[in-house]
C-alpha cells in the first residue's frame, strides 16, 4: 500500500545499490549493459520522487520499481530506427524511407561492408583511384552522358553544381520553376547557399525563350531549368523546352543545367503510366549538367547523381565541396548493383521494388487484396467489418503529381474501438503497421505490402481487435 506521508515515502524509497542487488540473477536483465540498468534505475527513482513531491500516488515497492526499470532499460537498448510495414499505398513514402533496395543491392552492401574494398585504389596500377569509378561508367552507359558523379542526395547535387558553375554570378530561371520540395528544400534558398544570384524571368504560368535572352547580362553564369515534379500548372501556359534553352545557351556561351528531381532511366509510358522526363532525353537535348535523385524513381539508395558534358563534370569533381558531399562505399555498392539491373529493363521492373510497385497492375492488387482479406477474416472473427474496395495508391516522392494508381484495398471498420484507436495500436505494434484512415474506415493498401508481411498484418490485427 502506498504511504500517505510524503516525507516517509521519500525515506522509504529503495536505494540504487539495493535495487541493483535485487536485479542480480533476474534473467530478464541478461544482455542489458550494467550502465543502462543503472541509468534506468536512477531515472525511475527520480520520477517516483517527483511523483511523491507533487502529491501523486507513488508505488515504492521494490518489485514495482524493478518492473519500471526493466521497461525503461528495454526502451533504451531498442533501436530507434526500425522496420515498419508500409500499408499506405504510397510507394515512395518519404517518412518511411522512400525506395526499398533490391536484393542485389543488399547483397553488395553486405559483401562490401564485411571486407576491405578498392574504394579508392586502382587495382591495375596500384595507385590511388577515384571512388566514383564504380558507378560513373554505368551511369554514362545508361544516360548517354560523357561524365558523371554521385553525391549524398539531390539537394547536394544541385548545391554542388550551382556553386561550381555559377558562384557570384546570376542564374536565370523561370518563375514557374521556383519549386519547393518537402523538408523546406526551395530552389531560391539553395541558390543563395551556393553563392549564386537568382534572376527570375517570365511569369508563374508563361515563360518564353525571349525572356531568357533578354535577361542575359555580363554577369549571367547559368541558365537553369527545374522539372516541376510535384505539381503541374495547366490552362494558359507556356514554357521553354530544354532543347531550345540549350541552343540559346550555346549561342550565348552560357551553360545550361536541368534539375530533374526524381529523374528516371526508363520510359514509364510504355508501362501504362504517364511519361516522366528521361535523363537520357535531357542529355540528348544538349544540357551541360543534369541532376536527379537515386532514391526516387530510380529505386536505389539515397544519392544525388550529376551527369553531363565531360569538361563541366570535371569542374564539379574538382570543387572542394565534393568531398563534403561525397557518398560512402555502402551507398556506392548499392547504387552500382541497382544501376546494373537497368541494362535489362524487364529485369529492372521485376527486381527493383519501386518499379515493381509502380507498375503493378490493378488485377495484381486484386489478387493480393483478396488473399490478405481472407487471412484477416480468419483471425479477427466478428470484431470488425472487413471489405474490399477499389481505391487509389500514390507514387509519392514528389513524382507523378497527378497520378492515382487504381488499387483494390482492404477496408476495416472495427466494432469495439474507434478507427483512430486501431490506427494508433497498429502504429505502435512491433513491427509497426502504417496504413491510412478514410472516413470511418482503416485502409490497408496491398500495393506497398511486401512478400511475407500478410501473416504479420493479420496476426497483429487479431491481437489488437480480440483484446477488447
Amino acid at each position: 500500500m502506498p504511504h500517505t506521508d510524503k516525507h516517509q515515502q521519500l525515506r522509504d524509497l529503495p536505494g540504487v545499490d539495493h535495487l541493483l542487488e535485487s536485479i542480480k540473477g533476474d534473467e530478464r536483465f541478461f544482455g542489458i549493459p550494467r550502465k543502462v540498468i543503472l541509468e534506468s534505475i536512477r531515472s525511475i527513482l527520480e520520477s517516483i520522487r517527483q511523483e511523491i513531491i507533487d502529491n501523486h500516488t507513488a508505488d515504492i515497492q521494490s518489485n514495482k520499481i524493478i518492473e519500471r526499470t526493466l521497461d525503461a532499460a528495454r526502451k533504451k537498448i531498442k533501436n530507434k530506427l526500425v522496420p515498419v510495414i508500409n500499408a499506405t499505398g504510397v510507394v515512395l513514402h518519404t517518412n518511411l524511407g522512400r525506395a526499398l533496395l533490391c536484393e542485389d543491392a543488399l547483397k553488395n552492401i553486405q559483401t562490401i561492408s564485411q571486407s576491405y574494398s578498392n574504394l579508392e585504389l586502382n587495382l591495375a596500377t596500384g595507385k590511388r583511384g577515384i571512388r566514383y569509378t564504380a558507378v560513373e561508367e554505368l551511369i554514362c552507359e545508361l544516360t548517354g552522358a560523357q561524365s558523371a558523379i554521385a553525391v549524398n542526395n539531390n539537394a547536394g547535387a544541385v548545391l554542388l553544381a550551382l556553386n561550381t558553375l555559377a558562384k557570384d554570378t546570376e542564374v536565370v530561371v523561370s518563375r514557374g520553376e521556383l519549386v519547393e520540395i518537402g523538408g523546406s528544400f526551395r530552389i531560391p534558398d539553395i541558390m543563395s547557399r551556393s553563392g549564386c544570384q537568382l534572376k527570375e524571368v517570365g511569369t508563374t504560368n508563361r515563360t518564353h525563350l525571349r525572356d531568357y535572352e533578354q535577361a542575359v547580362t555580363q554577369n549571367t553564369g547559368l541558365f537553369l531549368k527545374v522539372h516541376t515534379s510535384n505539381y503541374k500548372i495547366e490552362g494558359f501556359t507556356a514554357s521553354v523546352g530544354l532543347g531550345e534553352l540549350s541552343c540559346l545557351g550555346k549561342k550565348m556561351n552560357i551553360p545550361v543545367m536541368e534539375d530533374l528531381g526524381s529523374g528516371t532511366l526508363i520510359d514509364f509510358s510504355t508501362h501504362g503510366l504517364p511519361a516522366e522526363p528521361l535523363v537520357s532525353d535531357s542529355i540528348s537535348s544538349g544540357a551541360d549538367v543534369v541532376t536527379f535523385s537515386g532514391d526516387k524513381l530510380l529505386g536505389g539508395p539515397q544519392s544525388g547523381i550529376i551527369v553531363g558534358k565531360k569538361d563541366t563534370i570535371e569542374r564539379i569533381k574538382a570543387n572542394p565541396l565534393t568531398r563534403a558531399l561525397r557518398i560512402d562505399k555502402l551507398t556506392l555498392g548499392a547504387l552500382e548493383a541497382t544501376l546494373k539491373l537497368y541494362r535489362d529493363e524487364k529485369r529492372a521492373i521485376r527486381e527493383i521494388p519501386t518499379l515493381r510497385m509502380l507498375t503493378m497492375s490493378y488485377d495484381q492488387t486484386c489478387k493480393k487484396a483478396g488473399d490478405l482479406e481472407k487471412q484477416i477474416k480468419k483471425v479477427i472473427h466478428a470484431t470488425a467489418r472487413v471489405e474490399l474496395a477499389d481505391l487509389e495508391s500514390r507514387p509519392g516522392g514528389g513524382s507523378f503529381p497527378e497520378l492515382k494508381l487504381p488499387t483494390r484495398c482492404i477496408t476495416i471498420r472495427p466494432e469495439n474501438m474507434s478507427v483512430a484507436h486501431l490506427e494508433k495500436s497498429l502504429r505502435q505494434a512491433s513491427p509497426a503497421i502504417i496504413g491510412r484512415i478514410e472516413g470511418d474506415r482503416y485502409i490497408i493498401d496491398p500495393r506497398t505490402i511486401q512478400t511475407g508481411q500478410d501473416e504479420i498484418i493479420s496476426k497483429t490485427l487479431g491481437k489488437i481487435l480480440l483484446k477488447k
